[in-house]
């Protein structure tokens, strides 16, 4: 997850440079339940509404939440499916708050309501997370529902008026760009604590329908927004959090967002950004999905390395006999292509792994999501240059 406000805050507040902070355990997003229900067209897990078998029981997260503690684990994101369907989410939940995570509730919203909004209040979630992806007929055709974005909204507003930190999560595609400043707009006015932009990841149903991913140019076009919206809440003094996930060359277009408006900040920036580090997958950010398989992240479904029932977390994390793990724990990363000569390598880190696996069937090859020019990133400039119209290869 790339913090946009983040960096920004540091142009007009810096901060001592210091020796980067490296987190105790990983960020674990925990798929607790497949079941869901909705189909979303993006969907990562496939996810349908019926019960999936061998899902870990209540005990059996019990017994990894504890193991997760003691591994130094900072933070859960409990996620689906939709995590709403478990019986047992409250109980989870109140174990995993009183064991002192950080715990997020990853949700499409439209089990929110009147009903179990107090339950859900209860819980004290540090933040819940609701998945809108444009305004009405847009989200709704996305997520093959009809009234999901009322639904989906609905469960917002309460959220809010519990006084729980909320973000709105917007997965960009060529079908749903149009929507964005709409969706900006509606963070304002509903006084929403977060944005989320998700770059299209292809793993699932986001693999199936990687055709419809955003063109670089409208990748490019959405981050200028993001990046002068969430700069003119800084001038306002409004607090909201713009944050972007799964492309990390959105680290490297912000430093040249910085260059061109606030250029003598360009080397603390830089220097911050270099200490990020970008990709984090097997090292900073971790996966267990619903059977207990533990995936390096979200996106790697395909790929185990290990399983909770048979043997800890802790164990599973550390073990670089895996090849795949061994590799992504390397720093810095062995990748060819552009992504091996790019003069930006020590801020993005190489950039998605999965989005090459797929395309090219090589984990170490490019990222084909890369966005950004090859001038840009300090090629030669008889390399071929990418169209800012094309999307990804297919």
């Amino acid at each position: 997850m790339f913090r946009i406000r983040q960096y920004m805050n540091e142009i007009k507040n810096p901060t001592p440079i210091g020796i980067a902070r490296k987190p105790p355990g990983p960020v674990v997003i925990w798929n607790l339940i497949r079941r869901c229900n909705l189909t979303c067209k993006h969907c990562y897990s496939i996810s349908a509404d019926h019960n999936f078998p061998n899902e870990l029981s209540t005990s059996e997260i019990f017994k990894v939440i504890d193991d997760l503690k003691a591994f130094g684990v900072p933070v859960l994101i409990l996620s689906g499916g939709e995590p709403l369907l478990r019986p047992d989410i409250y109980e989870i939940s109140t174990y995993a708050k009183e064991k002192g995570f950080y715990v997020g509730l990853s949700t499409n919203g439209t089990l929110i309501n009147e009903e179990n909004i107090g339950r859900i209040a209860e819980m004290d979630y540090n933040y819940v997370g609701i998945s809108l992806d444009g305004l009405r007929e847009t989200h709704d055709k996305f997520r093959r529902k009809e009234g999901a974005f009322e639904a989906s909204l609905h469960a917002a507003r309460l959220c809010r008026d519990a006084n729980l930190k909320i973000g709105l999560r917007f997965t960009i595609t060529q079908d749903n760009e149009k929507d964005l400043p709409a969706m900006l707009k509606l963070m304002h006015d509903e006084k929403i604590d977060k944005f989320y932009l998700s770059h299209l990841n292809y793993s699932g149903r986001g693999n199936r329908n990687r055709k419809d991913d955003a063109t670089f140019q409208m990748t490019r076009n959405a981050l200028d927004m993001i990046f002068e919206t969430c700069w003119q809440d800084i001038e306002d003094g409004i607090n909201t959090e713009y944050v972007t996930g799964n492309n990390d060359a959105d680290g490297v277009y912000l430093l040249q967002w910085v260059e061109k408006n606030h250029p003598e900040m360009v080397e603390h920036i830089k220097t911050k950004l270099q200490q990020w580090g970008g990709n984090s997958s097997g090292v900073n950010v971790a996966n267990i999905d619903n059977l207990g398989e533990v995936h390096p992240d979200t996106y790697w479904w395909h790929y185990s390395l290990g399983n909770v029932k048979q043997r800890p977390f802790s164990e599973i994390w550390m073990d670089t006999s895996d090849p795949m793990m061994k590799e992504l724990k390397k720093s810095p990363r062995t990748i060819s292509g552009r992504c091996h000569d790019c003069t930006f390598f020590n801020i993005c880190g190489g950039n998605t792994r999965i989005r090459a696996m797929q395309l090219t069937g090589d984990p170490w090859s490019e990222d084909p999501g890369c966005y950004l020019t090859d001038e840009e990133i300090g090629l030669p400039a008889n390399t071929k240059e990418r169209n800012s119209n094309d999307a990804v290869a297919i």
